[in-house]
């Protein structure tokens, strides 16, 4: 049974697919069945630029405890810039 649980968020970046870098402008995140990872659920994160169409897509899929401990290395990695670049 699918969760439902899906969550936008307007981005600003870059990523590199098959056909090379694009623009990335959103990331789409839910909790669901994965496609790929030997999961039953998974934190699912596509990086996306829909003005290009399907083909500007990253999709990774995480385990519970692999998305906690990205938010924390996000975090750590974002307060050491803080103080090192004050960003």
């Amino acid at each position: 049974m699918c969760t439902g649980i899906i969550e936008k968020a307007v981005v600003s970046g870059s990523g590199r697919g098959p056909q090379g870098w694009f623009p990335v402008t959103g990331a789409n995140v839910s909790y669901d069945h994965p496609t790929q990872a030997p999961l039953e659920y998974s934190l699912n994160i596509d990086f996306v630029n829909e003005a290009l169409g399907p083909g500007a897509r990253i999709a990774v899929e995480l385990s519970a405890e692999s998305a906690r401990a990205l938010v924390q290395a996000v975090q750590a990695a974002l307060e050491t810039g803080r103080q090192q670049f004050q960003i």
